[in-house]
């Protein structure tokens, strides 16, 4: 997706394209300046819910890829750096346990803030509380250890599903704030010119 943009912003920009740059990463750079500019400008006109949105859609989509992929190397490797098991006792936490707590904590924390503001955040912590817990929805469902098993694969398709959701989400509202400005803008047009036709007629 980023790439597509930087190619569209590229061919629309004032960047000269490849074939026409005398200096190819020079050019680049500045496409990659223009994309930049687009997608920040593109942010500040969205709307709260749909900033809250992308802060979930990134915060999920990011750890559980980060989740997995600790997972994966814990097993391969064992507990190398900061990719360990944790254990109290006997007992192995999974990582389920604070994905509920952080995600307890930020819901809770968006339902008593007054201000609106905060959302945006607080989809942050929400998102990685959410997708932590998800990642292990099988076990949480099975009540075993089933995550590296065939029974385990449900929790990859949940997660999977939930980010395809959220896309499909920020999709929709992206289309129906186009709709709204162009059906409110044409409206309002329409009353200004009947406004004037009576001012004119009188």
């Amino acid at each position: 997706m980023a790439g597509s943009e930087l190619a569209r912003v590229w061919r629309r920009g004032s960047a000269p394209l490849p074939a026409e740059a005398g200096d190819v990463l020079e050019a680049g750079a500045e496409a990659l300046e223009q994309t930049l500019e687009v997608a920040i400008a593109g942010y500040r006109r969205g709307s709260r819910r749909e900033h809250a949105l992308l802060s979930l859609l990134v915060s999920f989509s990011g750890t559980w890829v980060v989740v997995r992929a600790s997972t994966h190397l814990i097993r391969a490797r064992g507990q190398t750096g900061p990719f360990r098991n944790f254990v109290v006792g006997r007992r192995h936490i999974h990582h389920f346990v604070p994905g509920i707590l952080l995600a307890f904590t930020a819901g809770g924390a968006a339902v008593v803030t007054r201000g609106r503001r905060p959302e945006p955040w607080l989809a942050v912590p929400f998102g990685a509380g959410v997708a932590m817990t998800l990642d292990e929805f099988a076990l949480l469902l099975q009540l075993d250890d089933v995550y590296w098993t065939e029974e385990g694969v449900l929790s990859v398709q949940i997660a999977l599903g939930t980010i395809a959701i959220l896309s499909a989400v920020l999709l929709v509202l992206r289309i129906l704030r186009r709709g709204e400005a162009e059906v409110f803008d044409a409206q309002a047009q329409a009353g200004a010119g009947a406004a004037a036709s009576a001012t004119i007629s009188s």
